[in-house]
């Protein structure tokens, strides 16, 4: 790993520079390494993509999205004079020589030491074509370090994977290549290892002794819109569960690695992924419940559902809840409730840790309600730990009211919290790949899924079976009854 003292000198290339992603995430995130002082003036960005603009229609573009994001105009110039522009065609030889010849001017200029990140804004289809050709043409043959960075998905399936993995493998190592999870980048998943680590309170309970289950919401109040397309081909249990929950629970059930690298943390997530209980075909509608939103009211307004958005009937599911078993010691028999899901009533990311209750409640006597103590930790919004317990009721009977002891993360002036591909593209120059996920979490997580999305791919179901605006079907409320459970509220509101 590099000096975390030293600023990073490097060349980022962005394939599908004028694509959405490079727009709204990456040019800000790049802004902010270099206001906040994370990067020096020894870095500069290039831009590939088919259409044929120059570097000051590119440079125009790269101030607007930084501005859009709330950057001062004035500071434009300074900045965008670091992006250069090429047309490109990922299939033909000559761009590639081109772009060769360009990078090594620009490490004359900007004393980069040969340090050059590729990052695949684009189509998954044309990753083992580029990583080939970035081969082929010597533009991974630099003096400093080359690195690969993708984004998902990483595949459709365990064989698609395997076979992208293998195109990509023969031209890049696995110590190279940087598949970012946008999830892993947010500061308050990083926050799960440093509230269990760091806490003896909740470390020595964290396990099937005291823990009655753990539940991870993430849920979106968008629809499908442009993406419905690609959505209907992925579906929610592609397109969030492979990759963004089962990361989540990996660091929650996770055991404490010896040291706090990259290859010790990776090892632990893998044990996770290698425990969770496999899901028969047959078994599937006993532990996972699908949904596709209908219309609905949202925000005082009516809206289509996905069949009505997408122009057609469809068997995707929009929504996924899950009850996951991790069968080994720590974890035996505590279930794991996820839900993830489209046009719900709120854009939240939680999670919430229930804790048993004590053998004796004395306090729950003669039928007052039961309020089990609570950690919430709340990724999206108002970052922060919630702690739920119980305290005294004022007055003169021997009564107990729930109280919850907050630090909210957002509330802390002195924490600029860098957004999650900010803290991402980061840690990729520093060669930090801790929060991105290795090959084996890649593989283990496709072959779990891999029979429900089977499973489901012979089955009908009566699509729409949820509102838009609500919080999902019935059915997600019944996985947890089964068990002597409920969802607990994440949006502060009756959720149904």
């Amino acid at each position: 790993m590099d000096n975390h003292d030293q600023l990073p000198k490097a060349i980022i290339v962005i394939f599908g520079a004028t694509g959405d992603l490079a727009k709204r995430k990456l040019f800000p995130s790049i802004y902010q390494l270099y206001q906040n002082g994370r990067i020096g003036n020894d870095f500069a960005v290039v831009g590939v993509a088919r259409r044929q603009w120059t570097n000051d229609m590119f440079r125009e573009k790269v101030c607007e999205s930084i501005v859009e994001a709330g950057s001062p105009e004035d500071v434009c110039d300074r900045f965008t004079s670091h992006f250069f522009y090429q047309p490109f065609d990922v299939t033909d030889t000559t761009s590639y020589q081109n772009l060769n010849h360009l990078l090594g001017q620009l490490e004359a200029t900007y004393k980069t030491e040969g340090n050059r990140m590729f990052y695949l804004a684009m189509a998954p289809e044309f990753f083992g074509t580029i990583a080939e050709n970035l081969q082929a043409h010597d533009l991974k043959e630099s003096p400093g370090w080359t690195r690969l960075v993708i984004e998902k998905p990483f595949g459709h399936d365990l064989k698609s994977a395997i076979a992208l993995n293998e195109d990509i493998r023969a031209a890049f190592n696995e110590e190279q290549i940087y598949r970012i999870d946008h999830y892993l980048g947010k500061e308050m998943v990083q926050n799960i290892e440093v509230i269990r680590f760091a806490n003896g309170i909740f470390e020595h309970l964290w396990n099937n002794r005291f823990i009655a289950n753990i539940q991870v919401t993430s849920s979106e109040t968008v629809g499908v819109e442009e993406r419905a397309r690609y959505y209907d081909q992925a579906g929610a249990v592609r397109d969030m569960v492979q990759n963004h929950m089962l990361q989540m629970i990996a660091l929650l059930a996770m055991e404490p690695p010896i040291k706090l690298t990259t290859d010790e943390i990776r090892s632990e997530k893998v044990k996770v992924l290698r425990a969770l209980r496999p899901v028969k075909p047959e078994q599937v509608d006993d532990y996972f419940v699908r949904g596709q939103y209908g219309a609905g009211e949202m925000n005082d307004r009516e809206v289509p559902g996905y069949a009505e958005e997408l122009g057609e009937a469809s068997n995707t599911e929009t929504f996924v809840a899950a009850k996951l078993m991790i069968d080994n010691y720590r974890w035996a028999g505590v279930p794991f409730y996820i839900r993830t899901g489209k046009r719900m009533k709120a854009k939240v990311t939680k999670i919430v840790v229930e804790f048993k209750d004590i053998p004796m409640n004395l306090y729950h006597a003669n039928g007052a309600k039961k309020q089990p103590n609570l950690l919430v930790i709340t990724i999206h919004p108002d970052e922060g730990v919630t702690l739920h317990l119980n305290a005294k009721k004022p007055g003169t009977k021997p009564e107990s009211k729930p109280i919850q002891l907050a630090y909210t993360h957002d509330a802390d002036n002195a924490i600029n919290t860098p957004e999650a591909y900010e803290k991402l593209l980061y840690d990729c120059m520093l060669g930090d790949a801790t929060n991105f996920t290795h090959w084996d979490e890649v593989a283990l997580s496709w072959a779990f899924i891999d029979s429900i999305s089977q499973a489901w791919k012979n089955q009908t179901v009566d699509f729409p079976n949820y509102s838009a605006g609500s919080m999902g079907p019935d059915a997600a409320e019944r996985l947890l009854e089964e068990d002597g459970f409920h969802w607990w509220h994440v949006t502060g509101k009756n959720e149904k």
